[in-house]
Formats: C-alpha cells, structure tokens, sequence
C-alpha cells in the first residue's frame, strides 16, 4: 500500500451527532434509576403488613418454614 493511500484515508474522520446533548444521557439515565427507586421503595414492608395472616397460616401448617 502507498504512503497517499494511507494518508488519504487517515483523512476522512466520520463523526456522528448524537440526537441530544451528551450530559442529557446521564440525566435520564439518573432520573430512570430514580423512579425505580420510588417503585422499589414503595413496596418495602409488604410481607408485613397482614402480620395476623400470617401468623394464622404459621399456627394452621405447625410453623415450618417453606
């Protein structure tokens, strides 16, 4: 291969625009992590919260543990 065929190449730099701006897919990404958050959150002490249920089946099935 020839030195103007290589140089010739090196010279056609392809650049590809993003559709938003760069600092936008780290804002989305964190406000997407943040929703999941809420959702998870929203769900904590779920098993708890029929404690008079739970204690029947525990009575009913002698206590063992599944």
């Amino acid at each position: 291969m020839s030195l103007s065929a290589i140089v010739s190449t090196e010279g056609a730099h392809v650049v590809n625009e993003l559709f938003m701006p760069a600092p936008l897919f780290g804002a989305l990404a964190l406000s997407i992590f943040a929703v999941l958050g809420i959702i998870t959150w929203s769900f904590r002490d779920v098993a708890n919260r029929h404690a008079e249920k739970a204690e029947a089946y525990a009575r009913e099935h002698g206590g063992q543990q599944h």
